[in-house]
């Protein structure tokens, strides 16, 4: 596991004297660092809040990962333990058992992994990487280590083959030679099979790499060894010489026995399989092309694409199975990968959604020389796990318990809530368990090794993703496991656009047009709200009934002309702009477009997209309430959202861009604010404001669903995030502390609002509500929204929506808000308890709006009354209000910028979570923003990390690893010490299942009677000592828990040696027992057959 080092800041090293506020430690001394603004202080003195948040609170640590691992190239499996393992191209192994369990480990090198082999119930793996470098690696433990590791440093690794129950390692090599390697000391062995020994001397040609080792399993002491260019070898390692040879001629992929030794197959390069027989292997006893055309007699079968793969497994009651991959037709290029299954006569053809990177037969038994009772398939593809059901006769698959599927479709954005309302839980799968696919096999998942439990985590939690094609996914992520519940596709309220029509009429986004951008999910009320590329918002409502309805739709006309203004004169600026000239000339709610464009014709308010005109079925679950579209303005396509908020207690949302601000009532139905951001300061207009260049009419953002993960300079990977404009300008903004160093040709975006009961006016004695409006300059303007008095109104009378007049300024663009009360405690914005829209119980139609405002307004007592936490991508600072006096500031950073950042509740108190562009993870305590934590955690290598970094409460946070799976950690330190029982265990104890009575005769005529010691073969005293510059021995970290589980230091090897003893003395006492019940039976045969012998003695032959 990667260690971080850890950088603590002394608590109070910054808030040493009260007139002082938080600086940035090493990246301080910017203008203005540490400075308290001036001008009024709190009614509330500091010193009464207690924080109760130290460092001690504090450390990071990464708990578990999710989903399909990215780039696979291996794959093993237990039988006894039942567990799974997965080796990646960039030196990962995931190992999966029951659900629950599933551990990620990885090779410090970063090479890839070549091949995985089990200890079979030895609670051990072995892994081969591309840097030709053997792991052993521990799994009796929760966090697996690498006990030791064999650098090779003269050839490469091709094959590995491990016996079962042995602990010699067979590696084969690029040069076709094979060494054999010590499991326990992984010291490699004196003994070596050279390939110019293994074949006829007469032979002219290098035979190629090893591409495969395996033992007869009529005899241990005889090797098969094929090598690529079709010779097979089988060796006799006792008297060290071949003892017989194969030739074909085609190159070799794969080898696999039949289970009584006396026949193999090999799979080749022109889709044939080749069955040999040992006692003639002058030519194969069999060869088939089993998709090649058949051909007249005399005349070779028609080539196919190479079988990359073929296992050979036999049963006891029915005909073997041969199951192999690749070796189609070539005439048939658009066919899918396919895995075949010949069983019989019969031949079933599974074609895949992926290339097919490996697959492996799970059988019942682990022994190679019994029938191997094959039961279903495991089958690794490019960008999924599926496994075969074998007994069944049409072959289905099993449902996968794992999360496998995130990747469906390119995660774009995601969102993560912990410590949820409890039911929601229950209520999302309820919805979403009667839209699951149906077809699975109908036992259970194979893969049932491991243990695991609940823990101490006990709290709910969920974690949102939104993808290209428009999918919403909602996902269970309490205790360490990850479980989709709920599947919401917004691309179902849009017509589907016919060929030659998207080019036409969208514009913004050349693929992906449904692709989802934000999300914010309030859990209480379960509004759901979504922001598309392609201009839009969709709002949901949570409902347990189907409907039928029409989707209503509004058309926003959002512009900003700044052309004619420099610097806004106070005398000659109006008060406020006219609400009526602000909106749209004309709002469709059917979802129609107001005008056709055509060819010469500026396009002029026509949306993206087009909303279903026509009335939708809306299944149970989230049903679309409103969609709102930015339109064309003057042949330009509106800008890509950039923010966006909603609150259900107001019935009001907001969102905004590079070019302004919308802000629509979704009860009524009715736009309130469509502003460009110029127009939200009126005459307070802080910045001398340049004409603007002409934009650009494309937007690209191909980085929102790339699945490729090639290093790409961070500059151009701004330009492909959902938020690409604002992001660049920040960016450049950053670079200096000035204003003035802006872009001429910059737009002010709207980067965060926010949805809170407070003071809009500096004089104001009680709170209201209010919009907290953030921009990518830095300014917060503060937004008055006068509601209705009472319900019954609230349905009829307008909503007023103003500027308050109120600004505040800090350095970069804004990111995010949150409020305290006067006693340091976090303020959850009001929401409305959740009612269901579609109930037609009586009951529910008189059932009044139910809103919870989390605010007491009682208090009338003079001073300040709330704490205003505002962070920018450059610092943070805390108001007071309504005095809106500047009473702490901190500068984060000056060197880089923060992409997150996140108001949290940890132990009942909040703090500030940042993460940074150059990978550190801070924690500062609230409201005082001292540092509590700085570690230098990750940097960023490309957007997609910025994109889906989130915080959550509780210590959690998570983000998009790879393109195809979660990253969870947390910042607690409480739950970094307790990780390890939260964790699932990767072994537990078996025992190996009893090798079956071969019976006499088998024993006597079926194979070698004599019994093979490999150690007195391989080891030092005969074999001697390999050469040391053939291969170096690196001891592994082994790590603490290691030397206690299994192979580190004396103590170790004590307790196993104790095992050991303990499992022999068990054994033998069960032998004991079986010995005596034997001899038990055998005195009663001998007494009966003494009996009958007596019986029969005197009779003649004729009498009986």
């Amino acid at each position: 596991m990667k260690k971080f080092n850890f950088r603590k800041v002394l608590d109070g090293l910054t808030a040493s004297s009260p007139g002082s506020g938080s600086s940035s430690g090493s990246n301080s001394g910017g203008a203005g660092s540490g400075s308290v603004h001036p001008g009024g202080t709190a009614g509330l003195p500091r010193e009464e809040i207690q924080e109760s948040l130290t460092s001690d609170y504090f450390q990071i640590c990464k708990t578990v990962r999710h989903g399909f691992p990215y780039q696979p190239t291996a794959l093993a499996f237990d039988p006894v333990q039942k567990i799974l393992a997965i080796g990646t191209r960039t030196g990962a192994i995931r190992i999966l058992g029951r659900p629950g369990v599933d551990c990620y480990c990885q090779h410090e090198s970063g090479a890839a992994v070549l091949q995985l082999q089990f200890l079979i119930n030895e609670g051990a793996l072995v892994s081969a990487s591309s840097d030709d470098t053997l792991h052993l690696w521990n799994l009796r433990q929760k966090r697996p280590a690498i006990l030791h590791s064999l650098k090779f440093n003269r050839e490469r690794i091709t094959y590995c083959h491990l016996p079962f129950q042995s602990k010699w390692l067979y590696v084969g090599t690029e040069r076709g030679n094979t060494h054999i390697v010590n499991i326990e000391s992984f010291i490699l062995s004196g003994y070596v099979i050279m390939w110019n020994k293994a074949i006829e001397l007469s032979t002219k040609t290098h035979p190629g790499p090893v591409v495969h080792l395996s033992d007869s399993p009529r005899d241990e002491g005889k090797l098969l060894i094929g090598y690529e260019n079709g010779t097979v070898v089988f060796w006799d390692l006792k008297s060290k010489r071949a003892e017989l040879r194969v030739y074909y001629d085609e190159a070799i992929h794969s080898i696999d026995w039949h289970h009584e030794g006396k026949q193999f197959m090999c799979s080749h390069s022109d889709g044939s399989l080749t069955l040999w027989n040992l006692k003639s292997p002058s030519r194969p006893f069999q060869t088939t092309v089993p998709h090649g055309k058949s051909q007249r007699e005399g005349r070779k079968s028609e080539s196919c694409k190479p079988i990359l793969k073929v296992e050979y497994k036999t049963c006891r009651n029915s005909e073997p199975f041969i199951i192999f991959s690749g070796g189609l037709s070539y005439d048939k290029a658009c066919r899918r990968p396919s895995l075949t299954i010949m069983h019989g006569k019969a031949i079933t053809v599974l074609e895949m959604d992926h290339p097919i990177v490996e697959f492996l037969t799970l059988c019942e038994t682990p022994y190679p020389n019994e029938f191997q009772e094959p039961y279903a398939v495991a089958v690794l593809l490019e960008k999924d796990l599926i496994v075969v059901d074998l007994t069944q006769t049409n072959f289905p698959i099993f449902e996968n318990p794992y999360p496998m599927d995130i990747h469906e479709s390119p995660v774009t954005c995601t969102a993560y809530f912990a410590d949820c309302p409890p039911d929601l839980i229950l209520v999302l799968y309820s919805i979403g368990v009667k839209h699951k696919k149906q077809g699975y096999s109908n036992k259970e998942w194979p893969v049932s090794g491991g243990a695991w439990n609940l823990g101490a985590q006990t709290y709910p939690e969920i974690i949102i993703t939104g993808h290209a094609d428009g999918t919403i996914k909602f996902w269970d992520a309490s205790a360490m496991t990850l479980q989709m519940l709920y599947k919401l596709k917004t691309s179902k309220v849009f017509e589907k656009q016919k060929a030659g029509e998207g080019k036409q009429t969208c514009e913004l986004v050349e693929e992906d047009p449904f692709a989802v951008q934000m999300i914010y999910w309030c859990p209480e009320s379960r509004i759901f709200c979504v922001s598309g590329v392609s201009a839009y918002v969709i709002i949901y409502k949570f409902s347990r009934h189907e409907v039928t309805t029409e989707i209503v739709s509004l058309e926003v006309r959002l512009q900003c002309d700044v052309e004619d203004i420099i610097t806004p004169e106070p005398e000659t600026s109006p008060p406020f702009p006219d609400l009526s000239s602000q909106l749209p000339p004309s709002r469709s709610l059917s979802g129609s477009t107001n005008t056709v464009s055509s060819e010469g014709v500026t396009k002029d308010s026509i949306p993206c997209l087009s909303v279903k005109t026509r009335p939708v079925r809306m299944p149970p679950g989230y049903q679309a309430d409103l969609v709102i579209q930015l339109v064309w303005v003057d042949g330009e396509p509106p800008q890509q959202i950039t923010s966006l908020s909603i609150s259900s207690a107001y019935g009001i949302v907001a969102f905004g861009n590079c070019t302004g601000l919308v802000v629509v009532d979704f009860i009524q139905k009715t736009v309130l604010l469509s502003m460009g951001t110029i127009d939200l300061y009126r005459s307070s207009d802080l910045y001398q404001r340049q004409p603007r260049s002409p934009r650009k009419n494309r937007q690209f953002i191909a980085g929102l669903t790339e699945l490729n993960d090639s290093p790409v300079p961070l500059e151009l990977e701004r330009c492909k995030s959902p938020t690409s404009e604002t992001r660049e300008n920040s960016y450049n903004r950053s670079r200096s502390s000035s204003i003035s160093s802006i872009d001429k040709d910059s737009k002010e975006a709207i980067t965060a609002l926010y949805f809170m009961e407070s003071f809009a006016r500096k004089n104001d004695s009680t709170v209201s509500p209010c919009l907290f409006v953030g921009t990518s300059l830095g300014m917060v303007v503060l937004i008055s929204l006068n509601l209705p008095s009472s319900d019954e109104q609230r349905f009829t009378e307008p909503v007023v929506v103003l500027p308050s007049g109120t600004f505040l300024s800090l350095k970069g663009a804004v990111l995010t808000f949150s409020c305290m009360d006067r006693t340091g405690s976090l303020m959850q914005p009001p929401y409305e308890v959740w009612r269901d829209p579609n109930n037609t119980d009586e009951n529910e139609k008189t059932w009044k709006r139910k809103l919870v405002m989390n605010y007491s307004s009682s208090s009338q007592e003079m001073g300040d009354h709330q704490y205003t936490i505002i962070c920018s991508e450059k610092q943070a600072k805390v108001f007071s209000l309504p005095s809106q006096t500047c009473l702490y500031v901190h500068n984060i950073t000056e060197t880089s910028f923060i992409l997150q950042a996140d108001v949290v509740v940890m132990c009942n108190s909040a703090c500030l979570a940042c993460f940074c562009a150059n990978g550190h993870i801070m924690i500062m305590s609230l409201p005082s923003l001292r540092p509590m934590l700085d570690v230098n955690y990750l940097p960023l290598t490309d957007m997609r990390i910025a994109r889906t970094f989130c915080f959550t409460n509780e210590g959690q946070a998570l983000y998009l690893v790879s393109p195809t799976e979660i990253q969870r950690l947390t910042y607690s330190q409480e739950m970094c010490d307790n990780i390890q029982d939260m964790l699932g265990d990767l072994f537990t104890p078996i025992e190996t299942p009893e090798a079956q009575n071969r019976g006499f005769l088998k024993g006597l005529f079926g194979g070698s009677g004599q019994t093979f010691d490999r150690e007195e073969l391989f080891g030092e005293a005969s074999a001697g000592k390999a050469s040391r510059s053939l291969a170096q021995h690196i001891p592994g970290p082994g790590s603490i828990e290691g030397m206690k589980g299994a192979a580190g230091g004396v103590m170790g090897e004590l307790t196993r040696a104790r095992i050991a003893l303990d499992e022999r003395g068990q054994r033998l006492g069960e032998l004991e027992e079986k010995t005596a019940g034997m001899m038990t039976s055998a005195e009663a045969f001998s007494k009966h057959a003494h009996e009958l012998m007596l019986k029969y003695k005197d009779k003649k032959w004729y009498q009986f």
